[in-house]
């Protein structure tokens, strides 16, 4: 009697972990945005144009791609972490989807519940991880 009941609380115990693994992740992952890129290039632009010099707009802007083409790198970089941390979970979610469907097929353990929201969550992971992979590095 005892062994069902630890057999029992034993996925939900894996699972909770996976869940707070999961959202550390979330939560250990930098912002990318800065503040420098909450201000449209526009209103940069608005500024140079009350001192009615086209040269100092002009001026404006090679800078600002300058600067651009200097972080790029580093922006490259970021992506790159941002899709490895997304690839880490993906990868255990989809061990352990595999293996809820092992315990539950060859073993007759009544996962079924756990192992449809393991996949859920996989296949979730999975269009978001080849969605953002696909916009940020389709073009090489």
């Amino acid at each position: 009697m005892m062994a069902s009941a630890r057999d029992s609380s034993y996925p939900n115990l894996i699972v909770c972990w996976l869940i707070t693994v999961v959202l550390f992740l979330f939560c250990v992952v930098p912002p990318t945005a800065r503040a420098d890129d909450v201000v449209p290039p526009t209103a940069r632009a608005d500024d140079n144009v009350q001192k009615g010099d086209s040269a100092k707009i002009m001026e404006a802007f090679e800078q600002q791609a300058s600067q651009i083409k200097v972080d790029r790198p580093s922006t490259i970089q970021k992506k790159q972490l941002t899709m490895f941390l997304l690839g880490v979970p993906l990868l255990i979610l989809l061990l352990i989807t595999g293996g809820l469907g092992i315990a539950m097929g060859i073993y007759g353990k009544q996962v079924f519940v756990w192992h449809m929201i393991s996949a859920g969550l996989t296949i979730t992971l999975a269009f978001v991880h080849a969605i953002v992979g696909v916009i940020w590095f389709y073009p090489f």
